[in-house]
């Protein structure tokens, strides 16, 4: 499975932006699919994360009620809505799947990862 992440770009406070993330193969529906960012000089962290079936989902603290993971098994792509952007959101967003119904949380879950995306948040 390889995977393309795409959408980033330089937003205002306050702004909107939406990543999306493409897989190539058939098992993307049944993958788990998390969205993770990496902040210069930082780990990278958690961000949010969706079932297989779309029906579950998880977010970090920090952008729970601001960031949203969907997914269309059907165009074999997970989005990550990103509303009320703050500068500390600024970072390179990286998507990740993971086999197994399972919700994961922490990087070393996944297997397979996309190249990433570098959101810029200005003030």
């Amino acid at each position: 499975v390889q995977l393309q992440a795409s959408g980033g770009g330089l937003v205002q406070a306050g702004g909107s932006l939406r990543l999306s993330c493409a897989a190539s193969g058939r098992t993307f529906s049944s993958l788990g699919m998390g969205w993770f960012r990496q902040a210069p000089g930082k780990e990278r962290e958690f961000v949010g994360v969706i079932s297989w079936g779309g029906r579950n989902t998880d977010y970090a603290d920090s952008v729970k009620g601001r960031f949203t993971v969907s997914r269309d098994n059907a165009k074999n792509t997970v989005y990550l809505q990103m509303n009320s952007l703050k500068p500390e959101d600024t970072a390179v967003y990286y998507c990740a799947g993971k086999r197994g119904p399972r919700l994961a949380l922490t990087r070393n879950e996944y297997d397979y990862w996309g190249q990433g995306t570098l959101v810029t948040v200005s003030s």
